[in-house]
Protein backbone atom coordinates (compact mmCIF):
# COMPACT_ATOMS: atom_id res chain seq x y z
CA UNK A 1 0.00 0.00 0.00
CA UNK A 2 0.99 3.58 -0.77
CA UNK A 3 2.34 5.74 2.26
CA UNK A 4 0.43 8.86 2.98
CA UNK A 5 2.08 11.41 4.52
CA UNK A 6 0.24 15.22 5.66
CA UNK A 7 1.58 18.27 7.10
CA UNK A 8 1.70 17.01 10.95
CA UNK A 9 4.51 14.12 9.57
CA UNK A 10 6.95 16.89 7.86
CA UNK A 11 9.30 18.97 9.38
CA UNK A 12 9.51 22.17 7.32
CA UNK A 13 12.34 22.85 10.14
CA UNK A 14 14.71 20.49 8.04
CA UNK A 15 14.78 23.98 5.11
CA UNK A 16 15.99 26.13 7.98
CA UNK A 17 19.11 28.07 7.42
CA UNK A 18 19.26 26.64 3.34
CA UNK A 19 18.18 27.80 -0.05
CA UNK A 20 16.35 26.30 -2.59
CA UNK A 21 17.49 27.10 -5.85
CA UNK A 22 14.32 26.60 -8.28
CA UNK A 23 15.65 26.77 -11.91
CA UNK A 24 12.71 28.42 -13.93
CA UNK A 25 9.84 30.34 -13.28
CA UNK A 26 6.93 28.62 -15.90
CA UNK A 27 3.60 26.86 -14.26
CA UNK A 28 5.19 25.10 -11.82
CA UNK A 29 8.39 27.19 -11.45
CA UNK A 30 6.63 30.32 -9.96
CA UNK A 31 3.68 28.24 -7.69
CA UNK A 32 7.03 26.30 -6.24
CA UNK A 33 8.90 29.24 -5.35
CA UNK A 34 6.29 31.64 -4.49
CA UNK A 35 4.90 29.18 -1.94
CA UNK A 36 7.82 28.18 -0.50
CA UNK A 37 9.20 31.65 -0.16
CA UNK A 38 5.80 32.06 2.18
CA UNK A 39 6.00 29.46 4.06
CA UNK A 40 9.43 30.63 5.52
CA UNK A 41 11.76 29.08 3.03
CA UNK A 42 14.97 31.13 1.69
CA UNK A 43 14.07 30.81 -1.70
CA UNK A 44 16.14 31.91 -5.38
CA UNK A 45 15.10 31.60 -9.02
CA UNK A 46 17.50 30.94 -11.68
CA UNK A 47 16.63 32.19 -15.07
CA UNK A 48 18.32 33.59 -17.77
CA UNK A 49 18.80 37.32 -17.81
CA UNK A 50 16.15 39.37 -20.21
CA UNK A 51 14.01 36.22 -20.21
CA UNK A 52 10.17 36.46 -20.31
CA UNK A 53 9.75 35.59 -16.90
CA UNK A 54 12.47 37.59 -15.43
CA UNK A 55 10.52 40.36 -14.74
CA UNK A 56 7.67 38.60 -13.07
CA UNK A 57 10.16 37.03 -10.68
CA UNK A 58 11.79 40.26 -9.96
CA UNK A 59 8.29 42.07 -8.88
CA UNK A 60 7.38 38.64 -6.37
CA UNK A 61 10.86 39.33 -5.27
CA UNK A 62 10.08 42.97 -4.84
CA UNK A 63 7.26 42.39 -2.20
CA UNK A 64 9.00 39.32 -0.31
CA UNK A 65 12.46 39.64 1.21
CA UNK A 66 13.87 35.75 1.35
CA UNK A 67 12.74 35.39 -2.54
CA UNK A 68 16.00 36.44 -5.10
CA UNK A 69 15.92 36.19 -8.77
CA UNK A 70 19.60 35.31 -10.53
CA UNK A 71 21.23 33.97 -13.00
CA UNK A 72 20.99 29.89 -13.53
CA UNK A 73 24.59 29.34 -12.48
CA UNK A 74 24.27 31.89 -9.65
CA UNK A 75 21.23 30.10 -8.31
CA UNK A 76 22.43 26.31 -8.59
CA UNK A 77 25.67 27.84 -7.01
CA UNK A 78 23.68 29.17 -3.84
CA UNK A 79 21.20 26.53 -3.47
CA UNK A 80 21.39 23.65 -1.01
CA UNK A 81 18.65 22.06 -2.58
CA UNK A 82 18.35 22.77 -6.72
CA UNK A 83 14.93 22.12 -7.93
CA UNK A 84 14.95 21.63 -11.90
CA UNK A 85 12.03 23.22 -13.48
CA UNK A 86 12.16 23.36 -16.71
CA UNK A 87 10.82 20.90 -19.84
CA UNK A 88 12.25 17.81 -20.26
CA UNK A 89 13.70 18.35 -23.06
CA UNK A 90 15.64 20.92 -22.27
CA UNK A 91 16.27 20.16 -18.90
CA UNK A 92 19.82 17.94 -19.61
CA UNK A 93 21.17 20.54 -21.54
CA UNK A 94 20.77 23.14 -18.57
CA UNK A 95 21.85 20.76 -16.06
CA UNK A 96 24.99 19.55 -17.70
CA UNK A 97 25.97 23.15 -19.11
CA UNK A 98 25.00 25.40 -16.56
CA UNK A 99 23.74 24.02 -13.00
CA UNK A 100 26.01 20.05 -12.57
CA UNK A 101 29.37 22.14 -11.77
CA UNK A 102 27.73 23.59 -8.90
CA UNK A 103 26.04 20.52 -7.82
CA UNK A 104 28.41 19.74 -4.74
CA UNK A 105 28.55 17.26 -1.92
CA UNK A 106 25.97 16.93 0.38
CA UNK A 107 23.43 18.98 -1.85
CA UNK A 108 19.74 18.12 -2.99
CA UNK A 109 18.83 17.58 -6.37
CA UNK A 110 15.06 17.74 -7.26
CA UNK A 111 12.94 17.44 -10.06
CA UNK A 112 8.99 17.38 -10.29
CA UNK A 113 8.99 14.68 -13.42
CA UNK A 114 10.99 11.68 -13.51
CA UNK A 115 11.79 11.49 -17.19
CA UNK A 116 15.29 13.04 -17.41
CA UNK A 117 16.92 10.75 -14.25
CA UNK A 118 14.66 7.59 -14.75
CA UNK A 119 16.17 7.39 -18.64
CA UNK A 120 19.96 8.62 -17.20
CA UNK A 121 19.81 11.48 -19.42
CA UNK A 122 20.81 13.26 -16.27
CA UNK A 123 23.17 11.40 -14.00
CA UNK A 124 24.08 13.26 -10.74
CA UNK A 125 27.25 12.87 -8.80
CA UNK A 126 27.03 9.84 -5.68
CA UNK A 127 27.69 12.20 -3.20
CA UNK A 128 24.36 14.33 -2.94
CA UNK A 129 20.61 13.30 -2.45
CA UNK A 130 18.09 13.00 -5.07
CA UNK A 131 14.63 13.40 -4.90
CA UNK A 132 10.97 14.46 -6.87
CA UNK A 133 8.24 16.79 -5.26
CA UNK A 134 5.41 16.61 -7.65
CA UNK A 135 2.24 18.22 -7.21
CA UNK A 136 -0.70 16.30 -9.10
CA UNK A 137 -2.07 19.75 -10.63
CA UNK A 138 -0.97 22.31 -12.65
CA UNK A 139 1.16 25.09 -11.14
CA UNK A 140 -1.55 27.79 -11.23
CA UNK A 141 -3.84 25.29 -9.42
CA UNK A 142 -0.90 24.31 -6.74
CA UNK A 143 -0.60 28.14 -6.33
CA UNK A 144 -4.17 29.62 -5.79
CA UNK A 145 -4.74 26.54 -3.55
CA UNK A 146 -1.74 27.11 -1.05
CA UNK A 147 -3.08 30.98 -1.16
CA UNK A 148 -6.73 29.84 -0.08
CA UNK A 149 -5.05 28.09 2.88
CA UNK A 150 -5.08 24.67 0.77
CA UNK A 151 -3.15 22.46 -1.11
CA UNK A 152 -2.98 20.10 -4.01
CA UNK A 153 -1.96 16.38 -3.65
CA UNK A 154 1.49 15.73 -4.46
CA UNK A 155 4.00 12.77 -4.80
CA UNK A 156 7.38 12.55 -3.61
CA UNK A 157 10.27 10.04 -4.11
CA UNK A 158 13.81 9.15 -3.32
CA UNK A 159 16.29 7.82 -5.66
CA UNK A 160 19.35 9.05 -3.96
CA UNK A 161 19.51 9.35 -0.19
CA UNK A 162 23.44 9.89 0.29
CA UNK A 163 22.84 12.22 3.61
CA UNK A 164 20.20 9.16 5.05
CA UNK A 165 17.87 12.77 5.48
CA UNK A 166 16.35 13.01 1.93
CA UNK A 167 13.01 12.07 2.32
CA UNK A 168 12.51 14.12 4.80
CA UNK A 169 13.59 16.92 3.17
CA UNK A 170 11.08 15.84 0.18
CA UNK A 171 8.62 15.83 2.55
CA UNK A 172 9.56 19.48 4.52
CA UNK A 173 9.79 20.80 0.18
CA UNK A 174 6.36 19.16 -0.35
CA UNK A 175 4.99 20.67 3.06
CA UNK A 176 6.27 24.18 1.77
CA UNK A 177 3.91 24.21 -1.35
CA UNK A 178 1.18 23.36 0.52
CA UNK A 179 0.92 19.57 -0.09
CA UNK A 180 0.60 18.60 3.18
CA UNK A 181 -2.62 20.08 3.53
CA UNK A 182 -3.70 17.55 1.44
CA UNK A 183 -1.72 14.82 1.04
CA UNK A 184 1.30 13.50 0.13
CA UNK A 185 1.82 10.00 -1.33
CA UNK A 186 5.54 8.45 -1.71
CA UNK A 187 5.52 6.29 -4.94
CA UNK A 188 9.26 5.80 -7.17
CA UNK A 189 11.04 7.30 -10.20
CA UNK A 190 10.31 4.66 -12.27
CA UNK A 191 6.37 4.61 -11.28
CA UNK A 192 6.04 8.16 -11.44
CA UNK A 193 7.96 8.59 -14.93
CA UNK A 194 6.27 5.69 -16.70
CA UNK A 195 2.38 5.74 -15.41
CA UNK A 196 2.79 9.82 -16.34
CA UNK A 197 3.89 8.99 -19.40
CA UNK A 198 1.25 6.37 -19.73
CA UNK A 199 -1.51 8.31 -18.89
CA UNK A 200 -0.80 10.92 -21.03
CA UNK A 201 -0.61 9.32 -24.21
CA UNK A 202 -3.07 6.55 -23.87
CA UNK A 203 -5.89 8.66 -21.80
CA UNK A 204 -5.56 12.26 -21.13
CA UNK A 205 -4.34 13.31 -24.65
CA UNK A 206 -3.68 10.85 -26.72
CA UNK A 207 -6.60 8.94 -26.21
CA UNK A 208 -9.24 11.62 -25.35
CA UNK A 209 -7.93 13.92 -28.21
CA UNK A 210 -8.27 11.29 -30.54
CA UNK A 211 -11.33 9.42 -29.23
CA UNK A 212 -13.12 13.14 -29.61
CA UNK A 213 -11.67 13.52 -33.06
CA UNK A 214 -13.27 10.21 -34.64
CA UNK A 215 -16.56 11.19 -32.98
CA UNK A 216 -16.78 14.50 -34.08
CA UNK A 217 -15.79 13.25 -37.33
CA UNK A 218 -18.10 10.36 -37.41
CA UNK A 219 -21.42 12.28 -36.53
CA UNK A 220 -20.44 15.28 -39.55
CA UNK A 221 -19.58 12.52 -42.14
CA UNK A 222 -22.89 11.42 -41.56
CA UNK A 223 -24.60 14.65 -42.44
CA UNK A 224 -24.89 16.08 -38.60
CA UNK A 225 -24.36 19.98 -38.03
CA UNK A 226 -21.14 20.61 -36.73
CA UNK A 227 -22.03 22.58 -33.99
CA UNK A 228 -24.26 19.62 -33.11
CA UNK A 229 -21.47 16.97 -33.32
CA UNK A 230 -19.05 19.53 -30.77
CA UNK A 231 -21.18 19.37 -28.57
CA UNK A 232 -22.18 16.10 -28.37
CA UNK A 233 -18.60 15.40 -28.55
CA UNK A 234 -16.81 17.54 -26.93
CA UNK A 235 -17.94 20.31 -24.87
CA UNK A 236 -19.68 18.06 -23.01
CA UNK A 237 -16.97 16.08 -21.68
CA UNK A 238 -16.11 18.67 -18.85
CA UNK A 239 -19.36 18.05 -17.11
CA UNK A 240 -18.67 13.97 -17.49
CA UNK A 241 -15.37 14.48 -15.96
CA UNK A 242 -15.95 16.78 -13.50
CA UNK A 243 -18.74 14.36 -12.22
CA UNK A 244 -15.96 11.68 -12.34
CA UNK A 245 -13.69 13.75 -10.47
CA UNK A 246 -16.06 14.88 -8.04
CA UNK A 247 -17.28 11.21 -6.80
CA UNK A 248 -16.24 8.52 -9.27
CA UNK A 249 -17.84 6.21 -12.24
CA UNK A 250 -20.76 6.05 -9.77
CA UNK A 251 -21.16 9.77 -9.13
CA UNK A 252 -21.35 10.15 -12.61
CA UNK A 253 -23.51 6.92 -13.22
CA UNK A 254 -26.08 8.65 -10.67
CA UNK A 255 -26.35 12.10 -12.59
CA UNK A 256 -26.48 10.98 -15.59
CA UNK A 257 -29.84 9.97 -17.09
CA UNK A 258 -30.78 6.22 -17.84
CA UNK A 259 -30.47 6.35 -21.26
CA UNK A 260 -27.17 7.41 -20.85
CA UNK A 261 -25.72 4.81 -18.41
CA UNK A 262 -27.71 2.16 -20.40
CA UNK A 263 -25.69 3.11 -23.47
CA UNK A 264 -22.36 3.26 -21.34
CA UNK A 265 -22.91 0.04 -20.32
CA UNK A 266 -23.87 -1.15 -24.05
CA UNK A 267 -21.49 0.27 -26.46
CA UNK A 268 -18.25 1.03 -24.21
CA UNK A 269 -16.38 -2.25 -24.52
CA UNK A 270 -17.48 -1.88 -28.33
CA UNK A 271 -15.24 0.42 -28.68
CA UNK A 272 -12.14 0.11 -26.08
CA UNK A 273 -11.83 -3.30 -27.67
CA UNK A 274 -9.10 -6.40 -26.55
CA UNK A 275 -7.22 -4.93 -29.78
CA UNK A 276 -7.32 -1.18 -28.22
CA UNK A 277 -5.73 -3.16 -24.83
CA UNK A 278 -3.38 -5.08 -26.46
CA UNK A 279 -2.58 -1.68 -28.05
CA UNK A 280 -2.14 0.24 -24.56
CA UNK A 281 0.32 -2.67 -23.42
CA UNK A 282 2.19 -1.79 -26.67
CA UNK A 283 2.20 2.19 -25.96
CA UNK A 284 3.39 1.15 -21.94
CA UNK A 285 6.02 -1.14 -22.97
CA UNK A 286 7.29 1.17 -25.92
CA UNK A 287 7.40 3.92 -22.84
CA UNK A 288 9.42 0.96 -20.46
CA UNK A 289 12.18 0.53 -22.85
CA UNK A 290 12.79 3.66 -23.71
CA UNK A 291 11.44 3.89 -27.28
CA UNK A 292 9.10 6.67 -26.60
CA UNK A 293 12.26 9.08 -24.87
CA UNK A 294 14.73 8.13 -27.46
CA UNK A 295 12.27 8.81 -30.05
CA UNK A 296 11.00 12.17 -28.14
CA UNK A 297 14.39 13.58 -27.14
CA UNK A 298 15.81 13.17 -30.77
CA UNK A 299 13.09 14.86 -32.07
CA UNK A 300 12.93 18.02 -29.37
CA UNK A 301 16.71 18.13 -28.57
CA UNK A 302 18.18 21.79 -28.56
CA UNK A 303 21.15 19.61 -30.23
CA UNK A 304 20.00 19.05 -33.55
CA UNK A 305 16.12 18.41 -32.89
CA UNK A 306 14.49 20.33 -35.32
CA UNK A 307 10.90 19.42 -34.08
CA UNK A 308 9.93 18.80 -38.00
CA UNK A 309 7.66 16.59 -37.37
CA UNK A 310 6.45 17.87 -33.52
CA UNK A 311 5.74 21.33 -35.79
CA UNK A 312 3.74 19.54 -38.17
CA UNK A 313 1.67 17.41 -36.01
CA UNK A 314 0.56 20.16 -34.49
CA UNK A 315 0.09 22.54 -37.47
CA UNK A 316 -2.39 19.79 -38.60
CA UNK A 317 -3.99 19.14 -35.20
CA UNK A 318 -5.05 22.99 -35.45
CA UNK A 319 -6.76 23.16 -38.33
CA UNK A 320 -9.08 20.28 -37.86
CA UNK A 321 -12.45 21.24 -38.40
CA UNK A 322 -13.78 20.88 -34.95
CA UNK A 323 -10.96 23.58 -33.73
CA UNK A 324 -13.02 26.30 -35.89
CA UNK A 325 -16.16 25.45 -34.45
CA UNK A 326 -15.41 25.09 -31.08
CA UNK A 327 -13.84 28.96 -30.84
CA UNK A 328 -17.25 29.73 -32.38
CA UNK A 329 -19.30 28.37 -29.89
CA UNK A 330 -17.06 29.44 -26.75
CA UNK A 331 -17.39 32.81 -27.32
CA UNK A 332 -21.69 31.75 -26.97
CA UNK A 333 -20.10 31.01 -23.04
CA UNK A 334 -19.55 33.86 -20.69
CA UNK A 335 -18.17 31.58 -18.06
CA UNK A 336 -15.48 30.16 -19.46
CA UNK A 337 -12.17 32.00 -18.74
CA UNK A 338 -10.68 34.07 -21.82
Amino acid sequence: MINKYYDKDCNLGVLDGKTVAVIGFGSQGHAHSENLAESGVNVVVGLRKGSSHWEKAAAFAAKCPNFKVMEVEEAAKAGDVVMMLVPDELCADIYNKQVAPYITEGKTLAFAHGFNIHFKTIVPPANVDVIMVAPKGPGHTVRSQYVEGKGVPSLICVEQDYTGKAKDTALAYASGIGAGRAGILETTFKEETETDLFGEQAVLCGGVCELIHAAFDTLVEAGYEPEMAYFETCHEMKLIIDLINEGGFSKMRYSISNTAEYGDYRTGKRLITEETRKEMKNVLREIQDGTFASEFLTEMSPNGGRRTRFLAQRRMAAAHPIEKVGAELRKMMSWLKK
